[in-house]
């Protein structure tokens, strides 16, 4: 199977794009504290005329009897605390400790002793949130190698990007060269704890998806450029349709889709009748340029003409809106062309005469009527055209399944026959023994007036031509969604295709 690449790229895209939003927002979490160490610089190495080391120089701590402190063990740490998530935390969505703690994030230094603390940059958030009764706070944990300095931090509500900072002073207790990094702890509802990036430069994942993206794009917008080769099967002419008005508005439908994609084909169209369509055909000889739609099998008749079933196809009786029949059986329509009722209080409806509309001698549609339901036994009656019918008679006919329609919905106590799909809200359309046409219906072959749909060609036709291609494109290719689209099976859409048997 040949899969477009345009697809595929917009698979790929789909894919890739959808597992970005899945990891930031579903896996990750929506709320996301986050922390960074902006600093973590040790008090020496600087000049001893450096502001900083000069005041820590001048410093006691109780701690140490008053002592001055020991520059070389000193160190500066800046912490940032952010809401870098796309929701805001509040107070309650920190899951740290019990409820009723206020500590809702904890910094461990191991090694290191905090001195000292002081909240920095309060960037939207305010002041009381980390006041002296806000929890915030510093202690120690354990002794020797085992000693860890703590900074507590209290629950603070953050609005999106709202952040502050903590400034501590610490003092090595243990240990040589690089102190252990700081650890963090906490986390919040539906999100975690984060360590955040600098927002300096734009994020190398960030920059990497858009790049892709934008290079699909571009790729899709270089493909959707170029003309689209026509499908190998495609064949190019002209293309006569001639046949059954019934069956005229889904081969319409077909054949303008198939010029859509096989742009070198061209159709017109006569349809004038199952009968005709058939006479002009065989009329023509030996063609591909001409191809003919008919209500059922041509019959014995016509030797040189080859037939395909294409689908299968039910007809309605239908009435004029004003009769009030749902339903009528198989012998009442027999009775109604047989002459045998002439008015609808026969039948239990209103005081009304009857109006057969029929279609014309030669009609595929008229065929079907015949054969199915009045097994080949009717009333003759002298042709009138409908168009020329005065006040009185019990029947006139028409040429085409549009004027069915029309002159049923236009005349009181009117009765006729048309394709199902055609028949709209201005005639009802009633049920043949207590059975309505439907696909199911159709497939069992339960419903009366079920007929078979053929397209017939004058002699083989060559399997390039377009006669053929377009034959093949309804039995086999895209056009059998023409025929569903109309309320008809395609044979080859069958459970076993003998449901497409005449």
């Amino acid at each position: 199977m040949d899969i477009p690449v345009e697809l595929v790229l917009s698979a790929i895209g789909l894919v890739v794009a959808s597992a970005a939003f899945v990891r930031e927002f579903v896996l990750v979490g929506r709320r996301r504290l986050g922390y960074r160490v902006q600093m973590d610089t040790p008090v020496t190495g600087e000049t001893d005329t450096a502001s900083l080391v000069g005041a820590l120089r001048n410093l006691s701590t109780p701690e140490l009897g008053g002592a001055a402190l020991d520059l070389s063990a000193l160190s500066v740490v800046l912490v940032r605390i952010d809401n870098s998530g796309t929701l805001a935390i509040d107070a309650a969505d920190y899951t740290m400790g019990p409820t009723n703690s206020p500590v809702g994030l904890r910094i461990s230094f191991p090694g290191r002793e905090v001195i000292g603390l002081a909240v920095t940059e309060l960037q939207g958030v305010l002041p009381d949130n980390l006041g002296p009764d806000s929890g915030i706070g510093k202690r120690a944990t354990g002794e020797g190698e085992r000693y860890v300095g703590i900074i507590d931090l209290p629950k603070v509500a953050l609005e999106r990007r709202q952040h502050y900072k903590i400034l501590a002073v610490l003092r090595r207790v243990h240990g040589t060269g690089e102190p252990a990094q700081p650890t963090f702890a906490g986390g919040v509802k539906g999100g975690k704890l984060v360590e955040t990036q600098s927002r300096s430069g734009s994020p190398k994942k960030l920059m990497a998806l858009s790049g892709f993206l934008v290079a699909l794009i571009a790729g899709q917008a270089v493909l959707a450029l170029q003309p689209d080769p026509p499908p190998r099967d495609c064949a190019g002419g002209s293309l006569t349709l001639v046949g059954s008005t019934a069956m005229e508005p889904m081969i319409r439908t077909a054949a303008r889709n198939y010029a859509k994609t096989c742009t070198a084909a061209e159709f017109t169209f006569d349809f004038s009748g199952t009968s005709d369509g058939l006479v002009d055909l065989a009329e023509a000889g030996p063609t591909p340029a001409m191809l003919a739609i008919s209500d059922g099998s041509k019959g014995q008749g016509y030797t040189t003409l080859v037939e395909y079933p294409v689908a299968l196809s039910s007809f309605a009786i239908v009435t004029h809106p004003d009769l009030g029949l749902p339903n009528l059986t198989t012998p009442q329509i027999r009775d109604l062309y047989r002459g045998r009722v002439v008015n609808w209080n026969q039948l239990g409806g209103p005081d009304q005469p009857v109006v057969l509309v029929d279609r014309e001698a030669g009609s595929g549609t008229r065929s079907a009527l015949e054969a199915r339901l009045l097994e080949g036994d009717r009333k003759v009656f002298p042709f009138i055209p409908c168009a020329g019918r005065a006040s009185g008679g019990p029947q006139c006919e028409v040429k085409s399944t549009a004027g069915v329609g029309a002159y049923v919905a236009a005349t009181p106590g009117a009765v006729g026959y048309m394709e199902t799909s055609a028949a709209g809200g201005e005639v009802t359309v009633v049920s043949l023994d207590g059975i309505s046409a439907s696909v199911d219906t159709l497939r069992s072959r339960t419903y009366p007036l079920t007929v078979v749909e053929y397209a017939t060609t004058n002699g083989e036709v060559a399997g390039d031509s377009l006669a053929a291609q377009f034959v093949d494109y309804l039995m086999h290719g895209a056009g059998r969604a023409a025929i569903r689209e109309f309320g008809n099976i395609p044979c080859l859409d069958a459970v076993a295709q003998a449901i497409c048997t005449p």
